[in-house]
């Protein structure tokens, strides 16, 4: 029988009482200080091994307005992914969340990539769905293909080959993937070599989760924007913010490390859809971050799109572009936390970076972004507070994104910047 995924299956709602700041294991594990010694190695030992993402790409509707390709036919797609733990057997999801059809995937496989197209031949593993090679994935459908054993090293790349047979229509993908993915003719997916993929692609097509079977201990959902997604970040690097959160926490905790999913969306907004920028955050929580299993925290960072593009008329990119006020983000706020903390997470909330100097801040944007901060760092509505702002900030000068953080654009951190968030959400967990 094929999992195809109709519904998310909440987790237990933990009792708050407000803001507590907590070591991450309680985060993840809700049982206490890791203890030293024998005792610590006593309790991985008995943690069982549970399904946890360890890689995500947030859905969205294909457009001509920011790809150039939106549809595949008679073509494999090798997405290629980063992960962030490892385990011992790995299943996938796929996504026609935004399809107008049903799409046939005729055959998949997973391997460790070695070098741009090229896998490793030894790590080569047919997927299946319900037993059988090919899915049939209605149209707004997700599904989960079959446990494969293998073995899956933590912040190491996959290749995750797709086979389209048939022209797909719209094909579901995530537009800025800050990696290079690849495109062949025909069948490649057991290819191990590279000359069958000419076609190079910025974007992941129809794969929008990667699970492993692990002790890790639990996952954290980085939500939010372009600057969760990396933009900006040097391609092919795995320097976005979350990527370099998976290596410090690798780094301290070992193999007690939490995933850390990426759930960002370049230009995406809380309030509002767009044709190219994805849906808005209140729509798209439940398919993008709470179908992910083993989830214990969120770490939300968005907002500033929707300040920069009220400053805005309205484009063809950007749905209506309204007048987008401090009271209704911190409702959209208040909405998001409830959904999170019904589901079981603990939920931190970032505030939003300085951006004088890009193409859409202006003084009444800035005056908003100042009233939301304030709410974020006062309010305890969250579980606990990253304060980029203060962190990002240009020394003596709170509007503007330190040069040294910034990729030029006045807006997205560079490489160096984003390890600086990283290193914030680590201390602030």
């Amino acid at each position: 029988m094929i999992a195809v995924l109709g519904r998310t299956v909440s987790l237990p709602l933990r009792r708050r009482i407000g803001q507590v700041v907590l070591s991450l294991a309680v985060i993840l594990s809700g049982v206490g200080a890791v203890a030293a010694g024998p005792a610590a190695s006593a309790a991985r030992s008995a943690r069982p091994a549970g399904w946890i993402s360890t890689w995500g790409g947030s859905a969205m509707s294909p457009s001509a307005l920011v790809s150039t390709v939106q549809t595949l036919d008679d073509q494999t797609v090798r997405n290629i992914v980063h992960t962030s733990v490892g385990g011992t057997a790995l299943r996938i999801r796929v996504s026609n969340a935004f399809g107008d059809r049903t799409v046939t995937i005729a055959a998949a496989t997973v391997a460790r990539q070695a070098s741009g197209a090229e896998i490793n031949p030894a790590t080569v593993h047919a997927l299946t769905f319900g037993g059988h090679r090919s899915l049939r994935l209605p149209r707004g459908a997700a599904a989960l293909s079959d446990p494969v054993r293998m073995t899956v090293p933590a912040l190491s790349n996959l290749a995750v080959s797709l086979y389209l047979p048939d022209a797909t229509g719209p094909a579901t993908y995530h537009q800025d993937a800050q990696q290079t993915n690849y495109l062949a003719a025909g069948d490649r997916t057991a290819a191990t070599g590279a000359d069958a993929f000419g076609t190079t692609v910025g974007t992941w097509f129809f794969l929008d989760a990667v699970q492993v079977r692990t002790t890790a201990s639990g996952a954290i959902l980085a939500v939010g924007d372009s600057i969760t997604d990396g933009f900006n970040s040097t391609v092919d690097a795995n320097n976005r913010w979350p990527d370099v959160l998976a290596r410090r926490l690798a780094a301290h905790h070992g193999r007690d490390a939490p995933a850390v999913v990426n759930e960002g969306i370049s230009g995406n907004r809380v309030l509002s859809d767009s044709v190219c920028l994805g849906e808005d955050l209140l729509s798209r929580l439940r398919r993008d971050a709470f179908s992910q299993p083993g989830a214990r925290a969120m770490v939300l960072l968005e907002g500033v799109n929707d300040l920069g593009f009220s400053q805005l008329p309205d484009a063809d990119c950007s749905a209506p572009n309204t007048n987008v006020t401090p009271d209704q983000l911190i409702r959209a706020y208040r909405e998001v936390i409830h959904q999170a903390h019904a589901r079981g997470l603990r939920i931190y909330g970032g505030t939003i970076l300085p951006f004088r100097g890009a193409t859409y801040w202006d003084s009444a944007a800035e005056q908003k972004r100042l009233v939301v901060n304030d709410w974020i760092r006062g309010s305890r509505a969250f579980d606990g507070v990253v304060d980029f702002a203060a962190v990002m900030a240009a020394p003596g000068d709170p509007e503007l994104l330190n040069p040294a953080f910034d990729s030029g654009d006045h807006l997205h951190p560079n490489d160096a910047g984003y390890a600086a968030m990283a290193a914030a959400v680590e201390r602030a967990l």
